[in-house]
């Protein structure tokens, strides 16, 4: 990059700039200036607005102008001192605009430049138009152009509203909310029984709960209240509750995960099926293009072959429910290759057998396969892994707890993605969100919750 100086500019001098306004445009002036302008964010607003679509802010034009004048001409050492802007058109997304900006005057005294600033559409037709006034610099400057960082826009929560909104049309479930005790888990419950997802039935002892509704602030006045005496209690008539056929789901409150699934893994009265049970995080993570799921990182720890087949099938059906058509399964190890050395490989591969005979149903299987080429389609072509699964995964499936709950763990905290989870494989799904889980990861796991109800129950006449 290397500028002009006063000596060398003439009045005539011009130099242009083009660029095609795209959504990420908007949003990157939106959040760096604060400018939420219904007309530039609001797709619903902007339909009805005079212009009938979103439009650029006008000063993205001005930066525009401002990019040229710092880089370009005169570039780098220039000073504004002025600028004035006459609006014209409104820009679009898609439109593509041509900035030109052309020497009009020299101040040899003070070195100012007045330059005239013109912003033109695809169709020929002004934008913007005005003039700006600069000191020309006076010593040649030439500098690498700097390389800008990557910018990665992600609103957060916008894969789990997606979940809440296909709930919409869905009736809510009736839920035994075990020991609601803290203000964290009564709220959770309470959002999403606002939300319609459930009927909840709080279960623990009675005047906890209404010292803990008070102390928050809401009012649980027309709620079915069991109460018993302790959270061990609590557990175990949420058991009975869902065996006697009165709730179909269960939510944990403010007890430990053993203490909850203690009764629901008894072999005489709890809520045990053929298949094993498993936990099954959904996670929102910023840089992948769709919503991920990891199993099992919360109850088996070291799980066989046969146990693996149950939690990869239940996070099939989990991710069927909410709408994937055919999930993607990628089975985890540390490599591609299948050796006896590594038994996660081994089991990879049989696993991939167990689905191609049936014995895994309604999903896409394929393993071994490294976190980086299940997540990356470009790791994948670089090691040459051919894969309708590679770099596309919906689901991961883990060696091991240690092993899902660690990549768990970094997505939430050094990726900033947002979880939600679940417990299925028993007769009902139990929303199992972490005592650190807000409101939101107990809202999106409620709803998953009852979008596998409603898919368990089949299609609705």
């Amino acid at each position: 990059m290397e500028n002009k100086i006063f000596a060398e500019l003439k009045v005539g001098d011009t130099v242009e700039l083009i660029r095609t306004l795209r959504p990420n445009d908007i949003e990157l002036f939106a959040v760096m200036s604060g400018d939420v302008n219904p007309a530039h964010v609001d797709a619903e607003f902007a339909r009805s607005d005079m212009f009938h679509k979103v439009i650029a802010h006008g000063m993205w034009g001005g930066a525009l102008i401002s990019a040229v004048l710092g880089t370009e001409l005169p570039g780098p050492g220039t000073v504004y001192l002025n600028q004035n802007l006459d609006f014209r058109r409104a820009v679009g997304l898609g439109d593509t605009v041509t900035v030109r900006v052309t020497v009009a005057a020299l101040d040899a005294r003070h070195h100012h430049v007045t330059l005239d600033c013109l912003c033109l559409n695809q169709d020929g037709d002004t934008v913007i138009e005005g003039q700006a006034l600069v000191i020309a610099p006076t010593q040649k400057v030439r500098r690498p152009r700097a390389a800008l960082p990557e910018v990665h826009l992600h609103t957060r929560g916008a894969r789990f509203d997606a979940l809440i909104k296909a709930t919409e049309v869905l009736s809510p479930i009736t839920t035994a909310v075990v020991h609601p005790c803290d203000a964290l888990s009564l709220e959770g419950a309470l959002a999403a029984q606002e939300k319609g997802f459930i009927v909840p039935i709080l279960v623990g002892p009675k005047a906890k709960i209404e010292a803990t509704a008070s102390e928050a602030g809401r009012d649980i006045t027309g709620i079915e209240i069991v109460d018993v005496p302790h959270s061990h209690a609590a557990a175990e008539q949420a058991v009975a509750m869902v065996r006697a056929g009165t709730v179909q789901m269960l939510m944990k409150g403010k007890l430990h995960t053993d203490e909850l699934l203690g009764p629901i893994v008894d072999k005489q009265t709890g809520l045990r099926t053929e298949r094993r049970m498993s936990h099954v995080f959904a996670l929102d993570v910023p840089s992948y293009a769709k919503m991920l799921m990891i199993s099992d990182a919360a109850i088996n720890i070291f799980p066989d072959l046969a146990t693996k087949a149950d939690i990869a099938q239940n996070a099939i059906d989990l991710a069927r429910a909410l709408g994937v058509d055919v999930p993607k399964v990628a089975l985890l190890s540390a490599i591609e290759e299948v050796t006896s050395k590594i038994p996660s490989t081994v089991d990879a591969a049989a696993l991939c057998k167990m689905a191609d005979r049936g014995q895994i149903s309604g999903g896409m299987l394929d393993g071994p396969l490294a976190f980086d080429n299940a997540v990356s389609k470009a790791a994948a072509t670089t090691k040459g892994i051919v894969s309708e699964v590679a770099g596309e995964a919906d689901i991961l499936i883990v060696p091991d707890l240690e092993a899902g709950n660690m990549i768990a763990k970094q997505l939430i905290y050094l990726a900033g993605a947002d979880a939600a989870g679940l417990v299925l494989g028993a007769r009902i799904p139990i929303v199992l969100t972490s005592r650190a889980d807000g409101v939101m990861s107990r809202l999106a796991s409620a709803a998953m919750a009852q979008l596998f109800v409603h898919h368990a129950k089949g299609p609705r006449p």
